[in-house]
């Protein structure tokens, strides 16, 4: 991981109000306005009343295991957040430089389509590496290592963790990972909903890999 790819979360976000769309994010926000891979993002949702999820994210079932429902609560000292917060935490932790919102699931999951301004730490790049890989990656998300060695987290990010949703266990594996080298659990956030939960309230998703069917 590059220290490039944290830099490009150094987001600007406004809130804008539109009183001509139909579908708000609540009765007095319209859009959110972020930053995606150097691009301006408007985030707002669909105004088509009738508009219909058809891809696969309107599937309601799938194989368990692997793909079980998920608890509510991955750790009784994380906080859970929902959509409103996530707006919050953009305008707040993102824009000031003291967040980072991660999409825990494979690469080629997140470059097919993510949340606008995450960025991706796929949770086999913690689950499988060694420690030193693991400081390495903690140290770009603001962890300093002290000189008798411990692992300062006090100038650590916030992070708001998150999946495809909750049938989905990759936002779950981060965050244990996550705690097992002793992230502190009042700087990690956990969207359960996920990238399903966001579609189907018709947010604005970004796509950083187009696939090109013959």
């Amino acid at each position: 991981m590059k220290t490039t790819i944290l830099l490009s979360i150094l987001l600007s976000i406004s809130f804008a109000i539109q009183d001509d769309d139909i579908v708000k994010i609540d009765e007095h926000i319209s859009s959110v306005v972020t930053q995606d891979s150097g691009k301006k993002i408007e985030i707002k949702r669909v105004q088509n009343v009738d508009n219909r999820l058809i891809d696969d994210f309107a599937k309601t079932s799938r194989p368990c295991p692997p793909f079980c429902i998920q608890p509510t609560k991955v750790d009784p000292n994380i906080n859970n957040v929902a959509e409103l917060e996530i707006f919050k935490f953009m305008e707040n932790q993102i824009k000031n430089h003291k967040g980072v919102l991660i999409d825990a699931r494979l690469k080629s999951w997140f470059e097919l389509e993510t949340i606008p301004s995450a960025i991706n730490i796929p949770y086999q790049t913690l689950l499988n590496s060694s420690k030193k890989k693991i400081s390495k990656i903690f140290q770009l998300l603001g962890m300093k290592i002290e000189s008798s060695g411990n692992w300062n987290f006090d100038d650590a990010k916030e992070l708001t963790i998150f999946d495809n949703g909750p049938w989905c266990s990759q936002a779950t594996y981060l965050v244990k990972t996550l705690r097992k080298y002793n992230y502190p659990t009042s700087k990690i956030h956990y969207y359960r909903s996920g990238l399903q939960g966001w579609k189907l309230l018709g947010l604005t998703t970004v796509i950083h890999k187009e696939i090109i069917k013959d």
